[in-house]
């Protein structure tokens, strides 16, 4: 007898199409020869497309947080300020003090924004040189304002912009070079849909010129050697060739439907999905305005037994949905439109919300 096959509506990994699969199952190759050179390079286009960018844009075979610490060790000589509204978010202030740094919270409410007085009140002290910030609070749903946000940031040319972009890249447009971002950085296994393990990541050259200057960047995560490899058509070490295949199948799959198509579907999906929230008497975590376009955090206001819930959800039409991350759990839970999903996949998820919620 099959075991029934359990559909990730979780934020983060998501579910992955069988097309995608297929891709990351591909025979593999060498990875210092023509192919793999033909591979990655032929990449480059779309990605400095869906960036925004002019910059080269970087294969890592780690999680985003893999190259969050290495900016870390690349870019802060001074003191960095770590934007703090959620879990993620929350977890900048430790990985820069375990890397040796100097670093002090900008700290907000968990389902509250960074607000850009808050951030220029910091930023006017002078202590700071690299400014950390989650565009997507995963745990929260709370989509900071990121444009009003670099533009307090432009303002302090001297402070360099790290951006985690993991919820939210491909689901929503992110022009780097226009925003003044420095480092934007993505990973496989949420908004793009691709198994976890491959982490994505552009560096202006603002941060070039600052990595330069640090003596103790390391090897794995340094950006001066994945500009020179890239440089090449290469990789600083042994990439996942896998999920390089898979990322090229998940591109000629964005830029099918279109960039365009692809935000505004989120867009709808992430309107059904609120919807079904004020239909069955729950409310949003986030505030209006500051809501993630690619998961909805719900507060759970009806007090429901949220572990039990989804339990049956799970059971009987084999969805996985999120109860609620860290101190949040059962208090709120947590529904993903990322990646692939649309009207009719989220419109079946819903439906089994609603079938076994009372």
């Amino acid at each position: 007898m099959t075991t029934p096959h359990n559909k990730l509506f979780a934020p983060g990994p998501v579910e992955v199409s069988p097309k995608t699969l297929a891709a990351f199952s591909r025979p593999m190759i060498g990875h210092r020869g023509g192919e793999f050179k033909a591979l990655y390079g032929g990449m480059q286009p779309r990605l400095q497309t869906l960036f925004g960018t002019k910059q080269p844009v970087f294969l890592s075979t780690s999680s985003a947080w893999g190259v969050m610490e290495g900016a870390i060790r690349n870019l802060v000589q001074k003191r960095v300020l770590c934007c703090m509204c959620g879990a993620f978010s929350d977890k900048w202030l430790d990985v820069s003090k375990r890397c040796g740094k100097e670093a002090d919270p900008l700290q907000v409410e968990w389902g509250t924004p960074i607000t850009p007085e808050a951030l220029d009140e910091k930023l006017a002290t002078g202590a700071y040189d690299v400014v950390t910030l989650i565009h997507n609070e995963t745990s929260t749903g709370v989509m900071n304002p990121l444009a009003d946000l670099c533009a307090v940031l432009r303002r302090y040319p001297d402070v360099i912009s790290v951006v985690d972009t993991v919820s939210s890249f491909s689901a929503v447009p992110i022009a780097m070079d226009e925003l003044g971002i420095d480092v934007l950085l993505t990973g496989s296994q949420k908004a793009l849909a691709l198994p976890p393990g491959l982490a994505i990541f552009s560096v202006s050259e603002r941060g070039f010129a600052r990595a330069r200057l640090a003596k103790d960047r390391g090897y794995y995560f340094d950006f001066i050697e994945f500009q020179k490899n890239q440089a090449d058509d290469m990789t600083p070490s042994t990439p996942s060739i896998g999920h390089i295949y898979a990322l090229q199948s998940k591109l000629e799959d964005i830029f099918g439907e279109g960039m365009d198509a692809r935000f505004e579907r989120h867009a709808r999906t992430n309107a059904l999905v609120h919807d079904w929230v004020r239909a069955k008497g729950f409310d949003f975590f986030a505030p209006e305005g500051y809501r993630s376009k690619s998961l909805t955090c719900v507060a759970n206001t009806r007090n429901v037994d949220v572990a039990a819930w989804l339990g049956r959800v799970k059971k009987q039409y084999h969805f996985v949905v999120d109860g609620g991350y860290g101190k949040l759990k059962g208090k709120t839970f947590r529904i993903s439109n990322m990646g692939d999903e649309t009207e009719e996949t989220v419109g079946e998820l819903l439906i089994a919300l609603s079938a076994t919620l009372e």
